[in-house]
């Protein structure tokens, strides 16, 4: 159990350092508002790939992604190496395998990143969290941690089409085209943790209206990144 331990311990950390350079290297400017967590569930809204940058440069991190992950370019491979945890969300026995992980992860010291939204969006609102993922949360007592984020770019650019990744862009053309933005400004504010309730749908409830009221926040924040 001690070398699981550490295994987990060593692939976050690594993804930790990697993703630090690597928004150094984007120009991406971030900004925090409270503090990032260690050894919790994290309940994210999600606007596209660059979201895991930002939240494993903040600490340490493991993320539940959907199975089509594995297979991406660049993307797919510090996945693999980093543990995320693949997920079939149409099957459910496999949220249940999934689950099991869950544990171990917060054991280790590292964040569980759950994007309960199922899908990335253009960040003009939070899609309604899916709850089937919080069973084991629920089950266990976790307490929850939400946090939201939100991007900025200087005009003529636009944050919903140039950063946040969604719907049918391909993801070659667009990081490409990130990766050309003068810099990109990225808000993120951290709430207070949600204690677990034994209904995970009330759970989700709490932790979607709780990133809601984050993210009402966040945009000035981002602006504030962009124009420093």
């Amino acid at each position: 159990m001690e070398s699981l331990f550490t295994l987990e311990r060593d692939r976050a950390g690594w993804l930790h350092r990697t993703c630090r350079r690597a928004l150094r290297v984007l120009g991406v400017r971030v900004t925090t508002t409270g503090r990032a967590p260690r050894g919790a569930v994290i309940a994210a809204n999600h606007l596209g790939y660059l979201d895991i940058l930002v939240l494993a440069a903040q600490a340490p991190c493991v993320f539940v992604a959907k199975r089509e992950v594995r297979g991406w370019p660049v993307f797919g491979w510090f996945a693999r190496r980093s543990s995320t945890r693949f997920i079939d969300r149409e099957k459910r026995a496999d949220v249940a395998r999934v689950a099991e992980d869950f544990a171990p992860v917060l054991a280790a010291g590292a964040n569980l990143v759950l994007f309960l939204e199922g899908t990335s969006t253009d960040g003009r609102a939070v899609l309604p969290f899916r709850s089937s993922l919080l069973e084991p949360v629920a089950r266990g007592g976790w307490p929850a941690v939400p946090v939201a984020i939100a991007y900025a770019v200087p005009p003529p650019h636009s944050a919903e089409r140039e950063v946040c990744w969604w719907g049918d862009m391909t993801l070659a053309p667009h990081l490409f085209g990130l990766a050309g933005l003068p810099c990109v400004g990225a808000a993120v504010r951290w709430g207070e943790p949600v204690t677990a309730t034994s209904d995970r749908k009330v759970l989700a409830a709490e932790l979607h209206r709780a990133v809601r009221d984050l993210r009402g926040e966040a945009p000035a924040g981002t602006l504030a990144a962009v124009e420093a």
